[in-house]
């Protein structure tokens, strides 16, 4: 398995963890266990987001960070890998 299939599954079960956390925190917002559980997977997600980014380009076209190039169109797409 490649490096940036690798990425792409993590972000992919910190996304499903994340909506989860959201969902059981609608019916128990006073939960500090599940909030901090929230906190610590949005922090994850995001340094694996920053990794595959940095490496691979943007997941979603807001992330695209050049100025001299439009980098959402290279292949492959995140959903291709």
């Amino acid at each position: 398995m490649s490096n940036q299939k690798m990425l792409m599954d993590k972000i992919k079960q910190y996304d499903f963890t994340l909506k989860e956390l959201n969902l059981y925190l609608d019916t128990h917002p006073n939960c500090r266990r599940a909030l901090a559980m929230f906190a610590k997977y949005r922090k994850l997600r995001e340094e694996v987001v920053k990794e595959y980014t940095e490496k691979y380009g943007p997941i979603v076209p807001e992330q695209n960070n050049s100025t001299q190039r439009w980098t959402w169109i290279d292949d492959p797409f995140p959903w291709e890998v």
